[in-house]
């Protein structure tokens, strides 16, 4: 089969994706069911091709009504950005640009652009300059990377090549981890051979910020290799570990700190907010998401590790038919796990250029105010409770009163779902059920935000009305 004429072909795939954003401007209503999806797609393996314009017309079709409104200004159900038009646009020429961002003679420009990118990237969020980038899939990924530098770095410290020769005979290593670390720390832990079980656990508080006091604790009379695993952005609240009161007892240690900051690593970008992430900076490794706060489209995340060699040591594939780097130079391959891979520092590298340092900082500020006036607004109606200290942009609410309150709070979720005007979803925080508001979509505006909490109010009054609780 002859291939399709390109200018075409993407000419009627742009136009079929800007009428998708365009009707997510003022999303209602829900998707289809998973199986009524399936239904759509299935079919026999095809026998014969049809042509390109067929297959993309039918694949809107199909697809169109199982896609949930994560674009819109009024999605709040997981901590993830809009995939910025900007970005998105970036995205499609890497597709069309078809690179494998595996090495400079591979794609001079894939990998030029990712040593840029990352100057920027470490500029805005003022970490140390001299630290490495790697461009990975999303914060799981960087947190592995991360992790994996950590590892090789503290077993190296006493005579022990973890890269040469595993884990097998290894001495032990200690990671210390918050008690509610992201699970996808845990999930590296794993990868890596350290266990997501066989580590140790530090209290937190109300809030699921490690406690110091009880850091203090739980490492004393450790000696050895040492991870400490601290977080920037705690998934439900958006709190942060005090790292400030953790670093110097960590560093006394020899230990490596590492940050998960998928999300709240931004806080650094503005200058309200920086005071939260205080000291992140003095770390060894983090981890965060370029399709969170900078709004670039999905597969984007970043590992970052102050020690360049560290990285390249955990990461580096070596191969004859892979060509050599001038001393000196950035080898993009030395600091993820894959050798294919799509080039993730084109839309960093757009969306960065195109919002700006100041563009950057005033979307997070912009979001960070719109979720304490959400909280502030949901917190003023009876039996509502917002559960959290709003420091960043997430907001846990319970409804109703202890007793029902788990019941009474997933049946407005499941109301609010019902309606179809925003989507928010549940979680379990200290053993009850809540609802979380992740706001961090580049188009929620203010109206949004008045629409929302009048949306989730007038849920909560049929839901109270409905179990006869008008006097709550």
């Amino acid at each position: 089969m002859a291939l399709p004429d390109p200018r075409a072909l993407f000419a009627r795939a742009a136009d079929r994706a800007a009428a998708y954003r365009e009707a997510m401007a003022d999303p209602i209503g829900n998707p289809c069911s998973y199986a009524d999806s399936l239904a759509m797609f299935d079919a026999p393996t095809p026998e014969t091709g049809q042509p390109a314009e067929t297959v993309l017309d039918e694949l809107v079709t199909a697809a169109t009504p199982g896609l949930r409104s994560m674009t819109g200004p009024r999605f709040f159900g997981w901590v993830i950005g809009a995939s910025h038009p900007m970005g998105v646009a970036a995205d499609f020429l890497t597709s069309a640009w078809g690179q494998n961002a595996a090495n400079h003679f591979a794609s001079p420009a894939a990998s030029a652009v990712e040593t840029v990118a990352a100057r920027w990237l470490l500029d805005v969020l003022d970490l140390p300059r001299h630290a490495s980038v790697g461009f990975v899939t999303g914060a799981t990924a960087a947190n592995y990377v991360g992790l994996a530098a950590a590892r090789g770095a503290v077993l190296k410290q006493v005579g022990w090549d973890v890269n040469a020769n595993g884990l097998f005979g290894a001495p032990p290593i200690h990671v210390v981890i918050g008690d509610d670390a992201h699970t996808t720390v845990f999930s590296a832990l794993q990868f890596l051979g350290l266990g997501h079980d066989r580590v140790i656990r530090v209290a937190t508080d109300d809030q699921g910020r490690m406690r110091a006091d009880a850091f203090a604790r739980a490492v004393e009379g450790l000696s050895g290799p040492m991870i400490v695993a601290t977080q920037a952005g705690q998934l439900n609240t958006g709190a942060f570990d005090p790292i400030e009161e953790i670093l110097p007892r960590a560093r006394a240690l020899g230990a490596w700190v590492h940050v998960d900051g998928a999300f709240g690593l931004w806080a650094r970008a503005n200058a309200a907010t920086k005071p939260l992430a205080a000291g992140l900076d003095l770390a060894d490794s983090w981890a965060t998401d370029g399709h969170k706060w900078l709004q670039t489209p999905y597969d984007c995340g970043y590992a970052i590790v102050r020690d360049a060699e560290a990285h390249r040591d955990a990461m580096t594939i070596a191969a004859s038919y892979l060509p050599p780097v001038s001393e000196g130079e950035r080898d993009p391959t030395h600091f993820v796990p894959e050798l294919s891979r799509r080039a993730r520092g084109f839309s960093t590298y757009a969306m960065i250029r195109h919002l700006g340092r100041e563009g950057i900082a005033a979307m997070v500020g912009h979001h960070v105010a719109l979720a304490s006036d959400m909280a502030r607004v949901l917190a003023a109606e009876p039996g509502v409770h917002v559960l959290n200290d709003v420091v960043l942009n997430q907001i846990i609410v319970r409804f109703g009163e202890d007793g029902d309150a788990d019941r009474l709070t997933a049946e407005t979720i499941a109301r609010i779902q019902a309606d179809g005007i925003l989507f928010a979803g549940g979680a379990r925080w200290r053993g009850h059920w809540v609802m979380r508001l992740s706001v961090i979509s580049a188009p929620t505006t203010e109206h949004d935000a008045r629409r929302t909490t009048d949306a989730i109010r007038a849920a909560w009054r049929q839901v109270r009305g409905a179990n006869d609780l008008t006097s709550v």
